[in-house]
């Protein structure tokens, strides 16, 4: 396992649900402490800044800590665990998955369980099981069991999947890779930044939930003020069977990096994706373009680029399989190429081309 994989096992099999980013938090600092000054937002973001050849103009790359998981709502007589989700699960990845319930007294696991396929009548088979009629079960066969687990109304409860690299050696299965890869993508050109002449100061932001609203991006973009804004994301690839693209970009593992010209929460700075894309192709980095506005869901770029008087911004993001589920899957060549391009592009940003992005 080398260092990239390293940072990814790191990031992915930690536990971040939003408002609960203390683990993620914790490794992020360590790998962002030593290249810049750390501070933090309110509400729990980190901000690094790595000063450049000059104070401006003020880059800000943005990354999100948190991944989607579940509270614990109630605890049921029979000692079964109801849950909220936090952020968009899909119903049909639930079932008979593994959990972590992050209780004071240490993890808990449990499996995610509903009426068995032996119990059902034909009407209930044929109907898909939404979570409002899924539970935890961890073994316990009354509420008292679980309250001496130590699990408590409003626990968190993060996925419990394994950070593996796949039969290829190129590609790699876990949890959370939505936004853990983009963290990683961060720290790494980041990294990099240190030993490279930069005309700007950057500004590295690992924010906290935006599974649940942006709300990490609306109070660091609030400190940091930037001049520029790139946020690194991760997308759902859409290669697989079953998936319908004609007539639309499909999005591959192993395709480079994705570049979004359109969604429903934001338009990019024409200038600034422009200027993605011509280093993309001066330098021979492989770079995949989504314009078609079927992508639903929303990311901080919408929050970042609406702060103050407005700022330039685009979204960079890794094509992932099966997002938002226990098992979704990157290619490292999609990593590769995005931190080859982010390195480019920040070596780019002088004052006068950031200053010309906004020049109507």
């Amino acid at each position: 396992m080398d260092e990239v994989e390293g940072l990814l096992k790191e990031l992915t099999e930690a536990g971040g649900i939003p408002g609960h980013e203390a683990e993620v938090r914790q490794l992020v600092r360590k790998h962002l402490g030593p290249l810049g000054d750390i501070s933090y937002d309110r509400l729990g973001s980190v901000i690094c800044e790595k000063r450049g050849e000059a104070r401006g103009p003020k880059i800000m790359l943005a990354a999100h800590m948190d991944e989607i998981g579940f509270l614990v709502s109630h605890i049921t007589k029979e000692g079964f665990i109801r849950f909220a989700a936090l952020g968009g699960w899909w119903d049909q990845v639930l079932l008979a998955q593994r959990v972590r319930i992050k209780t004071a007294q240490g993890d808990v696991i449990g499996t995610i369980g509903a009426k068995p396929p032996h119990l059902l009548s034909d009407e209930e088979r044929r109907k898909l099981v939404e979570k409002d009629n899924m539970y935890i079960d961890i073994g316990a066969t009354s509420s008292d069991e679980v309250e001496k687990a130590g699990v408590r109304i409003a626990d968190p409860i993060v996925p419990v999947s394994e950070f593996t690299v796949l039969a290829s050696g190129r590609t790699y299965l876990s949890k959370a890779f939505d936004d853990r890869g983009g963290c990683a993508v961060m720290i790494a050109v980041t990294q990099r930044m240190v030993s490279l002449d930069h005309p700007n100061t950057l500004f590295a932001v690992a924010t906290v939930q935006e599974e649940v609203g942006l709300r990490g991006a609306k109070t660091s973009v609030t400190l940091v003020n930037p001049d520029v804004a790139i946020v690194l994301e991760g997308t759902a690839a859409n290669d697989m069977p079953g998936a319908s693209n004609e007539g639309h970009q499909v999005l591959r593992l192993g395709g480079g990096p994705v570049v979004t010209f359109y969604r429903g929460d934001m338009i990019p700075n024409r200038h600034l994706r422009d200027l993605m894309i011509d280093i993309a192709r001066k330098n021979a980095i492989p770079l995949q373009i989504r314009a078609d506005g079927r992508v639903r869901g929303g990311t901080d770029g919408a929050a970042i680029h609406l702060h103050g008087s407005g700022v330039p911004t685009v979204v960079l993001s890794l094509p992932v399989r099966y997002v938002h589920s226990h098992g979704a899957i990157m290619h490292r060549a999609d990593f590769d190429a995005a931190v080859e391009l982010l390195t480019e592009v920040i070596r780019g940003l002088d004052q006068k081309t950031v200053t010309d992005m906004t020049a109507w």
